[in-house]
């Protein structure tokens, strides 16, 4: 599918507006605080109905307004498939967020997730590898919710059941009110870690392929860390009894703190670059090392859309090659040339920083919030 029309009302500081795209994509040219990356994250938040830069729904919303509305119309290339139309809105008071696909609700929010099989390249990427745990989690449920059926409902259930217990604990309930939470715990993290194990493992060589390829030679590797010791965290059975042992082991830990220890909620992954010692890329790597994980683990992600949906993912690219030396930035380049065959959308500073499809991409500008097409 192609995103061939684009509404926008009153998100952040982009005009009001009503964009045809084109098919091929478009190469958006602009100064620095213009809106070049709120425009990427109005689209994308037809994705997953959330900013893919971290904020609260009330802080989309233009300046002194109470509503924001982005909608998107997408087209299949051949016309084999009839158009959908995605729409999001959020009103601040109420906190009250509306999804429609063709005009008609979904019964659940989830229902609508996914309709565009976007991917987004920022340089904002590099937290994932940078920062705590949570972030490499964060990643693993969104691009899982999306293109792994039923995952989205064993986290739901899963963090459901975490909150329930954590509040028996933190209440200082008896164990026997405690343990009414264990097995909806167990049987549903299960589910999540062998999820995310078994994702890790599948695409362990793509990833390391393409961080080899990025880096000019040096590898990586992916793993998944479990929080509870098992050897086998691609098998739901194995992990649910490796969390009922796990339980058992820090019951009175998990009394005197009040929380939850264990469970897909405290996993982790970790990127080692292979060598004479395996390093960790988060300890140990550079700056561009902890960028090639990143830009690897998108172009994973995008290989996971092409697999799940069977279509080209749409690409939106926000100033990707800024932070990137110039090697790594030219081997990015050709790899994304030759993997990345469907619409592109990106952004750029000037337009001499247009690199990805050079020649093909129609040039937009923007100034103050207002797309000049």
């Amino acid at each position: 599918m192609r995103l061939t029309h684009l509404s926008i009302r009153r998100f952040r500081n982009l005009e009001s507006q009503e964009l045809d795209l084109p098919p091929e994509g478009v190469a958006l040219v602009g100064e620095n605080a213009q809106g070049k990356s709120n425009f990427l994250e109005a689209i994308y938040y037809l994705e997953t109905f959330r900013s893919f830069r971290g904020a609260r729904d009330d802080q989309l919303i233009a300046f002194g307004e109470e509503v924001f509305r982005v909608a998107g119309r997408l087209t299949s290339p051949d016309a084999s498939e009839p158009a959908v139309e995605v729409a999001a809105a959020f009103q601040r008071k109420g906190r009250k967020k509306k999804v429609t696909v063709d005009g008609a609700e979904p019964e659940r929010l989830s229902d609508g997730l996914g309709r565009l099989a976007a991917v987004i390249f920022s340089p904002s990427d590099v937290a994932i590898v940078n920062e705590g745990p949570s972030e490499r989690r964060r990643f693993l449920d969104i691009v899982l919710s999306l293109n792994v059926p039923g995952y989205l409902r064993s986290l739901q259930t899963y963090r459901q059941a975490l909150q329930q217990r954590n509040a028996a604990l933190k209440d200082g309930r008896s164990s026997a009110v405690v343990s009414v939470w264990d097995e909806p715990l167990v049987r549903s993290g299960a589910e999540v870690t062998a999820e995310r194990a078994r994702w890790i493992e599948s695409v362990s060589e793509e990833f390391t392929g393409y961080y080899t390829e990025v880096s000019g030679g040096q590898s990586a590797v992916p793993t998944y860390k479990p929080s509870v010791d098992t050897d086998r965290p691609t098998d739901a059975g194995a992990a649910a009894d490796a969390y009922r042992d796990g339980l058992a082991a820090v019951a009175d830990r998990e009394r005197r703190m009040g929380t939850t220890v264990v469970g897909p909620h405290r996993d982790e992954v970790t990127f080692a670059i292979e060598g004479d010692r395996d390093l960790d890329v988060r300890d140990y790597g550079s700056g561009g090392q902890r960028r090639t994980a990143a830009l690897a683990l998108r172009l994973v992600e995008a290989s996971t859309i092409r697999a799940a949906r069977g279509q080209e993912p749409i690409v939106l690219m926000d100033d990707v090659f800024a932070e990137l030396d110039e090697g790594r930035s030219e081997r990015i380049l050709q790899l994304i040339e030759r993997e990345e065959t469907g619409q592109v959308i990106l952004t750029v500073p000037k337009e001499s920083d247009v690199k990805v499809r050079r020649d093909a991409l129609p040039r937009w500008g923007i100034r103050d919030g207002r797309i000049l097409t």
